[in-house]
């Protein structure tokens, strides 16, 4: 038999992943600052003008977050995997009975963003250098938007809820509570996968306890955002990554002063 937690949701999905496709396009133009600062040299050569290659890159990801926001619905509000509040405000629908845990999900960020520069401090660092900590907090908080909103929309929304069917249509649509752990966990790894090329980009060693640490490190966010968005929504799986972003890369640098 389902998940008895799970919530079956009966609707259209179009508007709500168009609203989710446009939130993706600003998320991704506020990313810039950041992306450039970060790989200068990535900019430095472009064959296009600068506008015109964010106009593309900003274009590119409000339709893709909109297909597979729409896909990620599609999937998973089958089995209780939504965005409600979000739902509710789209369609002008009355909001969800169940009372939102924003204040876990807000802590839950934070903890686990804490947690991972604790757990990253253990391992021997360059000698550090003095940067300009205002300048990379502010564009670190704009690049939290990116991770609150396009990032959750394709490791949750979309990983998730496509994993969970998968596991789902094995057992002719009966889930079971280990889907979502199995699901939440896979999507967590491979979201932290997703953030080696850029790793890479700034010069972080190739070894494999290089590439393991870089992997973990980020799976911990996304665990601590995959079991909010399946008990409580893709709404709480944004802020509590918003929020882990924000101690990552606003007040870490701003506290450190440093690299």
């Amino acid at each position: 038999m389902s998940d008895p937690t799970q919530v079956l949701v009966r609707g259209p999905h179009c508007k709500l992943a168009l609203w989710l496709g446009a939130a993706s396009s600003l998320a991704a133009l506020a990313l810039f600052p950041y992306v450039i600062a970060l790989t200068p040299a990535r900019f430095a050569t472009l064959p296009l003008p600068l506008w015109a290659v964010v106009s593309a890159q900003v274009a590119q990801a409000g339709v893709l977050c909109w297909l597979l926001a729409w896909l990620g619905l599609y999937l998973g509000s089958r089995y209780g995997l939504d965005a409600p509040w979000l739902r509710a405000w789209v369609y002008q629908q009355p909001m969800p009975a169940r009372q939102g845990r924003w204040m876990l999900a807000t802590l839950l960020g934070v903890v686990t963003g804490v947690a991972v520069i604790g757990i990253d401090l253990m391992r021997p660092h360059p000698t550090p250098h003095v940067v300009d900590a205002v300048g990379h907090a502010w564009r670190g908080a704009l690049a939290s938007l990116y991770g609150g909103i396009v990032e959750e929309i394709e490791c949750r929304l979309l990983l998730v809820s496509l994993l969970v069917w998968l596991l789902a249509w094995t057992r002719r649509q009966q889930t079971r509570p280990w889907m979502f752990v199995a699901a939440i966990v896979l999507a967590a790894l491979l979201f932290g996968a997703g953030h080696l090329p850029t790793a890479f980009a700034t010069g972080m060693a190739h070894t494999p306890f290089a590439i393991g640490r870089i992997i973990l490190l980020n799976a911990m966010v996304g665990l601590a955002c995959g079991g909010l968005f399946w008990k409580f929504g893709l709404e709480h799986a944004m802020l509590a990554h918003f929020s882990a972003d924000l101690v990552l890369h606003v007040a870490a640098p701003l506290a450190m002063g440093l690299t």
